[in-house]
């Protein structure tokens, strides 16, 4: 239970880290299924899934909600990183392309402990000609729904609504990676296949040489464990079995009084006492429940 208040059921809270990228253009869905490690051509309109931007050597460098409203018209709705420079980035690679990529500061990311009005699983919904959408992030938590539309001006901060809002994602096995581990770690160390958020079988994409050839080769020894303590858990912090370092902590966050991390380590070991820096941590089984 959570020592601090908590919003109120179906209670609408900002989530200040949550950004939002559009590409619009004849082109959009062709670029984002040339740069994007997921499937975008299996989306029909009005469907979404998760999805990352990988480095040539299939590091990530960003995670994020790929939304398909049409085949010129793609939204990335970022957790964490900095939109700014993801889109310039991006930008590098349109050459000839018919796109158009641009951070929408103009539309607001909320969250709320209730289920959607009308989106369910995959599938989106809104009203189109308001720029008014939500997203069905329900899962083994509880339910969940995100929002993107116009600035609530009503609308305040709820840091503890948020911080509970991040701590789902990390229950459920979404890395919120900061800065500090971008383009450091494979889709498969990150355990993405749980949230079915890259692709073994569509054509070329930046990293895809390297994430095919871990999957068909079965070289994927290291994914996800969910940590907790009763200490603060630090991103980046190495995780201990007594003197044998075991792997690295790459998201953490709170659940209530308790600490979370989440750690790329060894998927066949034993379990044992860990220390994660000079912290006591036990693990704690993923919910689950966040694939789409």
């Amino acid at each position: 239970m959570y020592d601090n208040p908590q919003a109120a059921p179906g209670a609408v809270f900002a989530l200040p880290d949550h950004r939002l990228i559009t590409l619009i253009g004849r082109d959009a869905a062709t670029f984002a299924q040339a740069q994007f490690m997921n499937d975008v051509a299996l989306l029909e309109p009005g469907q979404w899934q998760w999805s990352g931007w990988l480095t040539p050597k299939g590091r990530v460098i960003a995670l994020f909600a790929v939304l398909k409203r049409s085949d010129e018209a793609i939204w990335l709705v970022l957790p964490d990183a900095e939109p700014t420079a993801v889109r310039d980035a991006l930008k590098r690679f349109v050459f000839r392309a018919k796109v158009a990529i641009e951070v929408r500061d103009d539309l607001q990311v909320t969250g709320a402990f209730a289920a959607p009005t009308v989106a369910s699983g995959a599938r989106f919904a809104g009203d189109d000609a308001r720029d008014d959408l939500e997203l069905d992030l329900s899962g083994a938590g509880g339910a969940r729904t995100l929002r993107i539309g116009a600035p609530q001006g009503a609308l305040s901060d709820d840091a503890d609504a948020a911080a509970r809002w991040h701590a789902q994602d990390l229950l459920h096995g979404l890395p919120r990676l900061p800065a500090s581990q971008a383009e450091h770690w494979t889709p498969q160390q990150l355990s993405l296949d749980r949230l079915r958020a890259f692709s073994v079988k569509k054509g070329c994409y930046p990293g895809q040489e390297i994430v095919a050839r871990t999957h068909f080769l079965g070289q994927a020894k290291r994914g996800l464990v969910l940590l907790e303590s009763e200490m603060p858990l630090d991103a980046g912090a190495d995780v201990h079995a007594g003197p044998l370092a075991l792997g690295k902590t790459v998201a953490s966050g709170n659940d209530g009084p308790h600490a979370l991390a989440l750690a790329v380590m060894p998927i066949d070991r034993e379990a044992s006492p860990l220390l994660v820096g000079t912290t006591s941590a036990h693990e704690r089984a993923l919910l689950g429940g966040l694939a789409r």
